[in-house]
């Protein structure tokens, strides 16, 4: 949601593009799986739009059409400004932060429920995901997402973080 963030990780490399439409991501999503070209895309909004349009295009059209999913989304202080609820605007939730924290932690909590489910049912689908070692999946199972590993002591997250899974 911040653009500022967003610019800053293009300027370093790690998004090879950026895009603030929801139309516009879903179609260079298309176009480059059509040609077989990797492709990082940035959307600058509430990410949670993002993955539940992306669930939306697998639902009616039944492509799958992100390979692998990541979040950087800030959690490590989610309730005072690290993550902002899909429910709002930025200037909004700043606005409710301010006036409102407990509303805005609500809010928070209701959006991390919503975040998870969408990338639950693209993961359930093909997608492999990974935590980035944000607190994201902490904070979701927190505000009583479904992020625990089957079978397993609810300590452990579904989804690995990028150091565990890479460096074991």
């Amino acid at each position: 949601v911040d653009e500022a963030a967003l610019l800053k990780r293009h300027k370093q490399g790690w998004l090879m593009e950026i895009s603030n439409n929801l139309d516009h991501c879903i179609a260079r999503l298309r176009e480059a799986r059509k040609n077989k070209i990797a492709l990082s895309l940035g959307y600058h909004g509430n990410v949670v739009d993002l993955w539940e349009r992306l669930v939306h295009e697998l639902d009616t059209t039944g492509d799958l059409l992100v390979d692998l999913g990541s979040d950087q989304t800030s959690c490590h202080n989610p309730f005072n400004g690290g993550y902002y609820p899909v429910q709002l605007g930025f200037e909004e939730g700043k606005q409710l932060l301010s006036s409102n924290p407990g509303k805005f932690r609500t809010l928070v909590q209701e959006s991390l429920k919503r975040h998870v489910a969408a990338i639950n049912k693209l993961a359930d689908k093909g997608m492999f995901f990974w935590d980035y070692g944000n607190a994201f999946l902490l904070e979701a199972q927190r505000a009583g997402a479904d992020v625990a590993k089957k079978g397993a002591d609810k300590t452990e997250f579904r989804y690995p973080s990028y150091v565990q899974h890479i460096m074991g």
